[in-house]
């Protein structure tokens, strides 16, 4: 018997490379035209948060709006990859797809129940929100193809699991709600998840989501420390 230490993250994986990202080309093509509907609703987002105004036109209107779409988004992954797609070939995925749906709720609870409002992008942090969050909507569905992954399964935000979880971290650093670390913990730790995935498999691109996650959250740490003093 091999010692504790001999093992690497490859061997707890269980499934191949190949299994995995076919999973997104079976999965897309499935739940298209999701992807359309998911891409018009990030850029909605991306025009709220972007949109110009006295701190009162951008509070509880918006932010029900933008935590209401998330919540929306974070439920169809768990239920549409999560539970009915990742679970055929990891059995921990029905754990994260009930980690998804906690997330849905507890988005859908702060958009009810807020009376906070969202920071124009003018100062670093919430400038940094806006970027990563574009970076979540735009580009990190293409790094997989530009890795040779090809299209058809790429992931985009609302759809799959890597996208949503990065944006919703970079909306969280422009709100101004209750509880917001609470909001951020599924998200940060998905990245972790994620990323552990992706290096057991050998994917170049295995340090995005957690250094993504990681970002986040230090700028919203230092944030809080700034709105503190």
């Amino acid at each position: 018997m091999s010692e504790w230490w001999t093992y690497t993250l490859s061997d707890f994986l269980l499934f191949s490379p190949r299994t995995y990202f076919r999973l997104f080309e079976i999965y897309n093509a499935a739940v298209w035209p999701a992807q359309i509907v998911s891409l018009c609703l990030g850029l909605v987002i991306l025009a709220l948060l972007l949109r110009p105004g006295a701190p009162g036109a951008r509070s509880i209107l918006t932010i029900l709006t933008i935590l209401t779409i998330l919540s929306a988004l974070w439920l169809f992954v768990a239920v549409a990859f999560l539970a009915h797609r990742y679970t055929t070939i990891n059995w921990a995925a029905v754990y994260f797809a009930w980690a998804f749906g906690v997330q849905a709720a507890l988005l859908l609870w702060s958009g009810a129940r807020s009376r906070g409002s969202f920071d124009a992008p003018a100062d670093p942090a919430s400038r940094a929100g806006v970027a990563l969050f574009a970076f979540a909507l735009l580009v990190l569905p293409a790094i997989g193809p530009l890795l040779g992954r090809g299209w058809k399964g790429v992931g985009l935000f609302g759809v799959t699991p890597d996208p949503t979880a990065v944006g919703t971290l970079g909306i969280l650093l422009l709100a101004r709600v209750r509880h917001r670390w609470f909001l951020m913990a599924i998200p940060a730790v998905w990245g972790a998840i994620s990323g552990a995935t992706l290096l057991a498999m050998k994917a170049p691109d295995f340090w995005i989501p957690p250094f993504a996650s990681a970002a986040a959250v230090s700028i919203a740490f230092a944030q809080t420390l700034t709105r503190r003093r």
